[in-house]
């Protein structure tokens, strides 16, 4: 064995021990000072927790226009003062507040260092519904609101509505019509019979008139412009669209039907 390359392994690991135990003291220090911010972090939280500032200090509500802030206030939960601003479950209030049924969405947002902010859209006015003369605001979901109004041109009026399941579906069914089509009728009447309990009527402002079925309408619906722009603009009558789409002219002694492509 050679001699000089024993030396030379004794001399190199002499060297080494220095830089392997300078190595250690490094790591050693790392440790403990992440241990001191660790233990500094938790006590700041602990007293933040215990400070008037880490519960929520104000709510802040804006879109709402048919719901009240009390009322929102009231389904979320959250209490001024009280409610801590970190453990605020943001969904879990969300989904809280969009239990009221003219809320569509609600959106929370944190504000640091303790406000909140919560968004609200509502569902829309999709018509308006006649009760003896009277008009209220009927809403993209069906529901009715109470205050009486003056119809304007955000949607038809419904006539003769009374069954309030088929009234949603046929909210459900306008909700799915381009806003200029639901503009172009001016009244749509509720006209059950026995083979169709979904039947329904429709006056135009162009002066013509449809029948259609609830389940089938906002589809077949979606025809109608093609459909008058082959028709003679001087005759008026019923275009109906239940079943087959046809035209039937209005005082004929015999109906003049013409089929048209579904």
């Amino acid at each position: 064995m050679n001699p000089n390359h024993e030396r030379e392994k004794i001399v190199n690991i002499e060297e080494r021990i220095p830089k392997i135990k300078e190595q250690r003291k490094q790591k050693a220090n790392r440790r403990l000072i992440s241990f001191i911010v660790l233990f500094f972090m938790m006590v700041l939280i602990i007293v933040y927790l215990q400070m008037p500032i880490s519960k929520v200090s104000s709510v802040t509500v804006s879109g709402n226009e048919n719901v009240s802030v009390k009322e929102i206030n009231a389904l979320s939960d959250i209490h001024n003062g009280q409610t801590e601003f970190w453990s605020l479950n943001k969904k879990q209030t969300e989904e809280k507040i969009e239990q009221n049924k003219l809320v569509k969405k609600a959106e929370l947002s944190k504000v640091f260092p303790n406000k909140v902010s919560i968004h609200i859209e509502e569902y829309k006015t999709i018509a308006y519904l006649q009760r003896h003369d009277v008009y209220y605001e009927v809403l993209e979901n069906g529901t009715v609101l109470p205050n009486e109004v003056t119809p304007d041109d955000a949607g038809p009026i419904l006539v003769d509505w009374t069954n309030a399941k088929k009234r949603v579906k046929m909210a459900e069914q306008l909700d799915k019509l381009s806003g200029s089509l639901k503009q172009s009728i001016s009244e749509i009447y509720y006209t059950p019979v026995k083979m169709d309990q979904d039947r329904i009527k429709l006056y135009m402002n162009d002066g013509y008139v449809v029948t259609a079925s609830i389940k089938t309408f906002a589809g077949r619906m979606k025809t109608y412009p093609s459909i008058v722009s082959q028709l003679d603009g001087g005759k008026k009558g019923i275009i109906h669209l239940e079943v087959a789409t046809y035209f039937e002219e209005f005082n004929k002694g015999k109906s003049s039907k013409k089929k048209e492509n579904d």
